[in-house]
């Protein structure tokens, strides 16, 4: 990966790799929304065999606990008590191969809560953020 020359690659094609996948809906909205940021970086998708890169990616929802404390200190004494709950967490890992040599070239990780009970215009806007974070850093910078 480090002496990659990310120059070359130009266009992609989704592949399928091991894991989580979600139901066909969310696998639809996560490549539209790679795809929206690959095409502002100059990729172009394509369905051959031929392309320059394999992408594919897995998700991955666990359950956190999540601790608050409320109310009062006072004179140091701790008068607060504490609440818990849980919470969703939502993780997305994007790899990049390329077909030629059969490594890894790149890989990116976002992680996001998640709130099922939002709705999907809201859940729809935290994955593109989730995923212009995620791919924030594609290409490399070349190290001099």
């Amino acid at each position: 990966m480090p002496r990659t020359d990310f120059a070359k690659y130009r266009t992609y094609k989704w592949v399928n790799i091991g894991g989580a996948h979600p139901d066909q809906i969310m696998d639809a909205e996560i490549k539209q929304s790679v795809d929206a940021q690959l095409a502002s970086r100059g990729l172009t998708k394509t369905d051959s065999d031929k392309a320059d890169l394999y992408i594919g990616y897995q998700t991955a929802v666990n359950q956190e606990m999540q601790w608050d404390a409320w109310g009062s200190r006072s004179f140091g004494m701790g008068m607060g008590s504490w609440t818990s709950s849980t919470i969703s967490v939502g993780t997305l890992v994007l790899d990049m191969y390329d077909p030629g040599t059969k490594e890894l070239v790149w890989t990116g990780r976002a992680t996001k809560t998640i709130d099922p009970g939002s709705n999907h215009e809201k859940n729809m806007k935290n994955l593109d953020k989730a995923v212009a974070k995620l791919l924030k850093n594609y290409p490399p910078k070349q190290k001099s």
